[in-house]
């Protein structure tokens, strides 16, 4: 192959694999899958039959990096919230499943306000922030939410084979140390996240 064949191929190949990545994210928007999915390769976690599924300690991942803007316009990166449990819920203004399960997300946040978990917005698809903005004030969200409305955070901020956002809305669980530890891929309500946060706030 001529070295002038190889750069015309390159940009293609990038191209493709960044059309794949948009059309998953895609497919996946705003879904209400509540069967749960299995893990990849040889990662272990076990699936409730309300779709959380969760990983024990001792077999969980670190994260890749998940930083960047806040829709308020503030810097946030989630490796400084290690030593509290961290709730990542993946958002839109235009998904009517985040919309019913944003009262729930609020409150839960209220209730465990002042103890050792954070609560982190990934917002998506939004190409106007007013939208997302709006979004918050309507349904009194207290917590931040990062602005990522090309999706790069949620496809690449999650090793592959572990439990990452397979949809909108996604909610995955970080352990004290980082780790991931739980996922749900559907709207919940306050009860099934409350399931995902207080086993790993009684670990030592």
């Amino acid at each position: 192959m001529s070295l002038s064949r190889g750069l015309h191929r390159a940009p293609r190949r990038a191209l493709v694999a960044v059309g794949v990545l948009s059309a998953a994210l895609a497919l996946s928007a705003c879904g209400g899958d509540s069967n749960g999915t299995s893990g990849g390769g040889n990662t272990n976690f076990v699936t409730s039959k309300g779709g959380i599924s969760t990983v024990a300690k001792g077999e969980r991942a670190d994260i890749n990096e998940i930083a960047g803007e806040t829709l308020e316009g503030e810097r946030l990166d989630v490796a400084d919230l290690k030593g509290k449990v961290v709730v990542l819920n993946v958002w839109g203004s235009w998904c009517g499943p985040c919309r019913a399960e944003a009262p729930h997300f609020a409150k839960a946040a209220g209730d465990l306000k002042g103890q050792d978990v954070a609560f982190v917005g990934l917002n998506t698809r939004d190409a106007n922030k007013q939208q997302a903005l709006a979004f918050e004030a309507d349904y009194e969200v207290p917590y931040p939410s990062l602005y990522d409305p090309q999706g790069k955070l949620i496809l690449f901020g999650f090793p592959k084979g572990t439990l990452s956002p397979k949809g909108i809305p996604s909610t995955v669980v970080l352990d004290k140390e980082g780790k991931i530890a739980a996922r749900a891929v559907m709207a919940i309500d306050e009860t099934q996240l409350r399931s995902m946060i207080d086993p790993l706030l009684k670990e030592k």
